[in-house]
């Protein structure tokens, strides 16, 4: 069915008296670009395969030129996640992540501190490890730890389970390497506005909002999944406690090694929050920081070994998607879908479908980096139209697009909390739908707020530009 809707509305575009003010290359585009999000939603089809055959379709077709369609893989935003990658191997290799965790999580004494505190380490990690499977993986150990200390209290293991890959998913925003979706939102805004968001303006706009969703977010994990019989007892959790069930040592002094790479991600985190200062682009400082983290006097892991933990596909997948938005954008597509849009709207109104749009997103498209590859050049187009900042849509759209809880299957995190290992009991499918239906208009709300009242405070307008 969709197979065919799709060809069918591919022949429509091919029809040239149909719609006359559409050109060749916008026909060509828009041909593929339908074909390649029915492909992403209804094929099992891997979604890099499909997203290098759009690009390779727009390139033999000559939309877009050969070099622009390799020139995506030497975008900086390629090699800044490549290097953070290679950064996270090291953090990984040393434990120092689990270290930190067991710090933060060893002072609470009541379920509402372990739930907040456990929030607060999963925030934090988002500076340490890019993309959101990465970091359930790197939080796994330490829920699997925290289990096994309160087995004797199953709904609160439940709740942990739940609120592992929810803080994880809706955390991401506040960095740029927090997720792939971000840099193809960059680029983006960079191909179709000419507006580029560096890794401090992104911080800027992104940890406010990290902080305030995930810790409300936790507290709808706690309330959704347990009583108040289970809130109430109290709660003991020792350093040493974690360091029983984890395969890394969590207390006594910094290694050699540990105290190397907290040293090295303290400092390239500092030159990333200051690159107005020193200019140097956070993909030179990533490159220096995976340089000596991989050096054979400095470094904690080996070159070799630390690539292999880089998603290559993902890479790919992004680069060609890039080469996709740059044909909508070149080609007259983009434009030409948002043109009937009306531009009366007022912004509120305009931003809430946005949201809304994008919230429900991951019911159609399970990929978070294929869903900002659909909505975010058609919401770039569409702001710039309706008189609204591209930068403030793009924004909302990514930042509502991280919410993915309906199902075990809309999210790689929360497909790995739903089954762990060692017979650890883990939340059920109506769990999970009990919370996304708190969560859902919960997240919603809080990006449609901070894009119409807090991102005016820090520099980004609503409008485009002011209107009489």
């Amino acid at each position: 069915m969709w197979l065919g809707a799709a060809l069918g509305l591919c022949a429509v575009l091919a029809i040239p008296s149909y719609f006359p003010g559409l050109g060749a290359d916008a026909r060509l585009t828009l041909g593929v670009f339908v074909l390649a999000t029915v492909a992403w939603i209804a094929t099992p089809v891997d979604d890099t395969y499909i997203a290098l055959g759009a690009g390779l379709a727009l390139t033999a077709t000559g939309v877009i030129s050969s070099e622009t369609l390799f020139a995506t893989l030497g975008d900086e935003t390629i090699w800044l996640l490549i290097c953070a990658f290679v950064l996270a191997a090291a953090v990984t290799r040393t434990g120092l992540a689990g270290r930190a965790a067991a710090f933060l999580v060893s002072g609470a004494r009541t379920v509402r501190q372990l739930v907040h505190l456990t929030t607060a380490a999963l925030v934090v990690t988002s500076f340490a490890v890019p993309a959101t499977s990465g970091r359930a993986a790197l939080a796994l150990p330490v829920f699997l730890a925290l289990a096994k200390v309160l087995a004797d209290r199953g709904r609160l293991v439940v709740m942990l389970a739940l609120l592992f890959p929810t803080v994880v998913l809706l955390s991401a925003v506040a960095t740029l390497i927090g997720a792939g979706a971000h840099l193809i939102t960059v680029n983006v805004l960079w191909e179709q506005s000419g507006q580029r968001l560096g890794f401090v303006e992104w911080l800027l706009l992104g940890l406010p909002l990290a902080v305030v969703s995930s810790h409300l977010a936790a507290e709808a994990v706690l309330l959704t999944s347990t009583s108040r019989a289970d809130r109430s007892g109290p709660v003991h959790i020792t350093a040493a406690d974690i360091e029983a069930h984890s395969p890394a040592p969590v207390t006594g002094p910094l290694s050699i090694a540990e105290a190397r790479c907290a040293l090295l991600l303290a400092t390239v985190v500092v030159l990333w929050c200051s690159e107005p200062l020193h200019r140097v682009s956070p993909a030179v400082v990533a490159l220096i920081g995976a340089v000596v983290a991989s050096s054979p006097a400095l470094g904690t892991v080996r070159l070799k070994d630390a690539l292999r933990t880089v998603p290559w596909p993902l890479l790919l997948f992004m680069a060609a998607t890039m080469a996709m938005g740059v044909a909508l954008s070149d080609s007259g597509a983009a434009g030409w879908l948002v043109a009937g849009l009306p531009v009366d709207a007022p912004p509120w109104l305009f931003l809430t479908v946005v949201v809304a749009v994008s919230t429900a997103a991951h019911l159609v498209l399970q990929s978070r980096s294929a869903r900002s590859s659909v909505l975010v050049p058609l919401v770039v187009a569409a702001a710039a139209a309706a008189g609204v900042n591209p930068v403030t849509a793009a924004l909302a759209s990514t930042a509502a697009a991280g919410f993915c809880h309906t199902l075990p299957a809309s999210a790689k995190p929360v497909a790995l909390f739903a089954d762990v290992p060692d017979g650890v009991p883990t939340y059920a499918p109506r769990d999970l739908l009990r919370l996304s239906a708190v969560l859902a208009p919960l997240t919603a709300g809080v990006v449609l707020l901070f894009a119409l009242t807090v991102w005016p405070l820090l520099g980004v307008p609503v409008l485009l530009e002011s209107r009489p």
